[in-house]
């Protein structure tokens, strides 16, 4: 079977579970245990901040940092296709009573004179403006990377107008490898970053969220507040670490297999623009006269595993379970698929 429906699919590899198993572990609430500190650590210092905070899952971790950052009543700026707004069941309404606002954009990315047409006079009237997300890669747009000048201008334009900065970065690691640079030449402009270690990177769970230190212990509270206290999940920080320590650089197997699929798709007669596919995910349209659900239960009798992705669209996320044999056997499947 080729699955490729995420990136989330992965199984730990046989050195991840090594690690978990010699991880050594305490109770984490209480904050003793060290390899859950030796994470924090680690990725505090990889995107350049003061402190880091280990938590289940991305969405977690960018609905503390909405909490943190914002007081109900609040508008928050954000592309309309972004993952906190579309995949986090409405959090940030109902956990943190702020408003989203949302920016058209045709890959994700957008600039300040979007944000300069949006932003609210100070009037009792409006919500007060008060923070800014972005989000590196950009999922729904296909895994496209913002560059650092567009980030700095995002947080110029920010600082001009007392706005925070949020970056949801679950898919840095595939933006710092696309773009050949450091993931702190992004982060050290945002107020708070959010990355994940399932997503591109193989661990079984697990996110953090980073910022300085006074944020990270107001983002403590707030983990415990939603139930994401854990106690001996150092086991689960050991195969974040074993991640990040072997998996990062070879995200690059990832993007050329995931150019690969686009050039066959293109070839074929699916609707993409090959040449914009940056990383890992690639989001197609069918033929007209075919069906994208019909597509799917199609793939899934061959052997391939893909999901539908809006109308009449399918997203295929390339990953390290993923090699070069099952990327040629999905591109033989789309192909069957339209003589079928």
């Amino acid at each position: 079977m080729v699955d490729l429906r995420s990136d989330t699919v992965t199984r730990p590899t046989k050195g991840m579970l090594e690690a978990m198993v010699h991880a050594t572990v305490g109770d984490d609430v209480f904050g003793d245990d060290p390899t859950v500190i030796q994470l924090q650590e680690k990725v505090a210092d990889i995107l350049g901040k003061e402190d880091a905070l280990f938590v289940p899952s991305g969405t977690m971790a960018n609905q503390i940092a909405i909490k943190i950052l914002t007081n109900p009543g609040d508008e928050v700026y954000c592309d309309a296709g972004c993952h906190l707004m579309n995949y986090e069941s409405g959090a940030p309404s109902f956990l943190s009573g702020v408003q989203l606002r949302a920016i058209s954009t045709e890959r994700g990315i957008f600039n300040p004179s979007q944000l300069d047409e949006l932003i609210r006079p100070n009037n009792i009237h409006f919500p007060p403006s008060k923070l800014v997300t972005i989000e590196n890669t950009h999922n729904r747009a296909g895994g496209t990377v913002w560059s650092v000048k567009e980030v700095e201008d995002i947080s110029n334009f920010c600082k001009n107008f007392n706005l925070l900065l949020h970056l949801d970065g679950a898919r840095i690691w595939n933006a710092a490898v696309a773009a050949n640079v450091k993931v702190k030449e992004w982060t050290q402009y945002a107020d708070t970053v959010t990355v994940c270690f399932s997503k591109g990177l193989g661990a079984p769970i697990g996110s953090a969220i980073v910022s300085t230190k006074e944020k990270i212990q107001d983002a403590r509270r707030i983990r415990k507040r939603l139930g994401g206290g854990m106690r001996q999940v150092g086991y689960l920080a050991a195969c974040a670490i074993y991640a990040l320590d072997h998996h990062r650089e070879r995200l690059i197997e990832d993007h050329i297999r995931a150019k690969r699929l686009a050039e066959a798709l293109e070839t074929l007669g699916y609707t993409i623009r090959s040449k914009d596919v940056q990383t890992n995910i690639v989001i197609f349209e069918v033929p007209e006269k075919k069906n994208n659900n019909e597509l799917v239960e199609f793939g899934k009798k061959e052997g391939v595993l893909f999901t539908a992705f809006g109308k009449n669209k399918i997203r295929l996320v390339t990953h390290l379970d993923v090699n070069d044999d099952g990327i040629e056997k999905a591109i033989h499947m789309f192909k069957k698929y339209l003589v079928h």
